[in-house]
């Protein structure tokens, strides 16, 4: 059950974002967020007597992932959507993952690239200038709310496979506390030189930061800890293309946001392109997995 528990709580986070952001701004946000996880999990760690990292060096890995994870693609996901990025294609272009995953997996795991998952890369590319095509209109607005979703992608892509080559043995408490403090100190920078720091509270905000920080960011990040521990880092990515067909669904329900048949016929080329590339890494033997 906990890989399909995994992808509908990751899915809701992109509503969440959308749920919140029209009363605060995304670098607010999210420094409010971390700095409550960073609370909680220190005092939970404090509590339960969790380990610590003993060297700097570990602090250092942790705070890389940190940076990559929570940092760069939380980061970007919400400046996207904040810029008027629809959250179902939000949640297509950083589903790219498993693509990138993929290719990063031969040179930092070991894992061998094949034609046939070259193939499925420039199928899932295809498939989201499909949806792109559909949904955006390509001013300023729409480049840079663009910009920001990639640049969520390979944040989300280069943290996975790090945590998989060095994040190993980290205690999920202790861990991920050192994460988002680390995550804490660039959306703290950020949202002081670009955002007002206004936050209108309200019932909606209240739920959404609720939701992120404990189902999101305590659930649905420990899950993905737990299951790039257990599996190939390549296996593990390709649960994410299951998010955006499920956000699409859901943000049609929440918020009324649809996609017409040329973007829905291009996120089913991508979920193809994406089959193409995982499927020779589901299909491996288990003594071959990392």
């Amino acid at each position: 059950m906990m890989p399909g528990v995994f992808v509908m709580l990751w899915s809701t986070g992109f509503l969440g974002a959308k749920l919140g952001l029209p009363y605060v701004e995304p670098f607010t946000f999210l420094l409010l967020r971390f700095l409550i996880l960073t609370v909680i999990l220190v005092a939970a760690a404090f509590v339960l007597r969790a380990p610590w990292p003993s060297t700097w060096a570990e602090f250092m890995r942790l705070g890389i992932v940190g940076l990559l994870v929570h940092g760069i693609y939380l980061g970007g996901v919400f400046s996207s959507i904040h810029a008027g990025l629809p959250a179902g294609v939000a949640a297509l272009i950083v589903g790219l993952q498993p693509l990138l995953t993929a290719v990063g997996a031969g040179p930092f795991l070991g894992e061998k690239v094949t034609p046939r998952q070259w193939l499925g890369l420039a199928l899932g590319l295809l498939g989201v200038a499909l949806v792109l095509g559909e949904k955006l209109h390509f001013d300023q607005t729409g480049l840079q709310a663009t910009g920001f979703a990639v640049a969520a992608l390979f944040g989300i892509t280069g943290g996975t496979i790090y945590q998989k080559r060095h994040g190993g043995g980290m205690d999920l408490r202790t861990g991920s506390a050192v994460q988002y403090a680390v995550a804490a100190v660039p959306m703290a920078v950020l949202a002081w030189l670009f955002e007002s720091g206004d936050i209108q509270w309200s019932g909606e905000l209240i739920f959404a930061l609720g939701w992120l920080v404990v189902v999101l960011s305590i659930g649905a990040i420990s899950l993905l800890y737990i299951l790039i521990r257990r599996g190939a880092a390549s296996k593990v990515a390709s649960l994410f293309y299951l998010t955006p067909a499920v956000t699409a669904v859901l943000a049609w329900i929440l918020f009324d946001e649809t996609l017409a048949p040329l973007a829905i016929a291009g996120m089913a080329v991508t979920v193809v392109g994406v089959a193409l590339v995982t499927q020779n890494q589901n299909n491996k033997p288990k003594g071959n997995s990392l």
